[in-house]
């Protein structure tokens, strides 16, 4: 009796340990609160960024970007959460985020409520706050192969964990491609559009 008490102790423990690992990771996929997209994030170069992963419409359209040249491109991976740094002794993290809705950027901080939602909050000039919480629906993301040799880690050179993607790619290129269909955005930190900023 006194074998399953402690066995059943380090199990709690254990899943315990887990959950409050999670809780300060802001990494993963997670569900914007009208449930419209999935935003993935990772840590590109010591930043976190975050990009549309899903879409619940899929062959959305940057439309109201200031920049005409951009109106065309997909939403589809484009970045939403633009370069955020961690803040000291706390788990926040400040930078900007894209409303794709009306075209702009403005300052904002996440912070992970737990190990399951993600408060976002945005400010113009300061104030007129706004902000939403978010949904985990995929586990943290691994470091990206491409962080960590832009990090310069003779280790990560050798022998990268993962693609960074929730869903990694297998050898074979029968299994890319069911994967490719099912992850179309894969390891963002490779993204054209969040790679020329964090590496």
């Amino acid at each position: 009796m006194r074998k399953v008490r402690k066995t059943t102790s380090v199990g709690i423990f254990l899943v315990s340990g887990i959950a409050s690992a999670w809780a300060a990771d802001p990494t993963g996929d997670w569900r914007v609160a009208d449930g419209v997209a999935n935003i993935r994030i990772a840590e590109c170069n010591g930043s976190m960024w975050g990009v549309v992963a899903w879409e619940k419409s899929p062959g959305g359209r940057d439309n109201s970007n200031p920049d005409v040249s951009k109106r065309n491109r997909p939403t589809l991976g484009m970045p939403i959460l633009l370069d955020m740094k961690k803040r000291p002794g706390v788990d926040q993290w400040q930078g900007q985020v894209y409303n794709a809705k009306d075209g702009q950027t403005y300052s904002s901080t996440i912070k992970p409520l737990g190990s399951d939602q993600l408060e976002i909050q945005g400010c113009v000039l300061g104030f007129l706050c706004g902000g939403e919480t978010w949904t985990r629906v995929a586990p943290p993301t691994p470091s990206s192969p491409s962080n960590s040799m832009a990090k310069g880690s003779a280790k990560a050179q050798a022998a990268p964990r993962t693609t960074g993607s929730v869903n990694p790619a297998a050898k074979t290129s029968g299994q890319k491609q069911a994967t490719a269909a099912t992850d179309p955005v894969g390891d963002i930190c490779l993204l054209p559009d969040v790679a020329r900023f964090a590496h």
